[in-house]
């Protein structure tokens, strides 16, 4: 009896259903911690590099030598230096057209850096959804093994003359397990998400200020031309 209410003894004791409930929040799990330690490592290099970029744009270097030192070797964790890449090569693009409206750049340049900004977006909260879905929907996973589990344990009684407290047992814990493995695989994932859509969010507005700082210059630029 003792062997039988392991743990272990447990999962190879139980109904199929619950057997295949515990591996499919196993494998939730599985998959939700290779994502935590992979959006870890982009959102740590994505702060990182932001860090390292705006050093380098406000040290006073001119804006054409850091576009060819950026474009030579890019760095494609750095959201901002891919809003710089992206609006500079527009702004040079469209003020080379003889006569172009200074508003017509702006808005070219803004344009490009909206989209550039989307991508950015994109890959910051890649993976994200999957994270909301294991925290979200794993405890009922769990919640019906467990309730599968009772009820096959229930149902076993009736091929016993006195029901006790031992001719139970073994079935209800066995179904409480995958409530467990239920809330093992979300609770990890839960917090994950809320970290990194917290951290998402500060990246893409500090992406946003950039973009707009970046775009005031520019159009100083354009109109000192003009």
């Amino acid at each position: 009896m003792e062997d039988k209410l392991s743990i272990w003894g447990l999962v190879l004791n139980a109904s199929l259903v619950v057997q295949l409930v515990m591996l499919l929040l196993l494998l939730a799990s599985f998959l939700s911690w290779v994502m935590i330690f992979q959006r870890q490592q982009v959102l740590r290099r994505a702060q990182r590099a932001l860090r390292e970029f705006e050093d380098r744009f406000w040290s006073g270097v001119d804006l054409s030598h850091l576009y060819r030192e950026v474009n030579n070797s890019p760095d494609q964790h750095s959201g901002a230096e891919n809003l710089f890449r992206s609006g500079l090569k527009e702004f040079t693009r469209l003020t080379q057209q003889p006569g172009v409206d200074p508003e017509v750049v702006m808005n070219g340049v803004q344009r490009t850096m909206r989209v550039s900004l989307a991508r950015e977006e994109e890959r910051l909260e890649r993976h994200l959804p999957f994270l909301a879905t294991v925290g979200s929907t794993s405890p009922y996973v769990g919640l019906f093994g467990t309730v599968w589990g009772i009820m096959n344990a229930f149902r076993g009684l009736a091929n016993v003359h006195q029901a006790t407290l031992a001719s139970v047992a073994p079935g209800i814990s066995e179904a409480l397990v995958a409530t467990a493995i239920g809330l093992f695989a979300a609770i990890p994932a839960v917090i994950a998400y809320n970290r990194f859509s917290a951290k998402s969010e500060w990246l893409l507005n500090s992406y946003e200020t950039f973009a707009d700082e970046f775009a005031s210059i520019l159009y100083r630029r354009v109109h000192a031309a003009g």
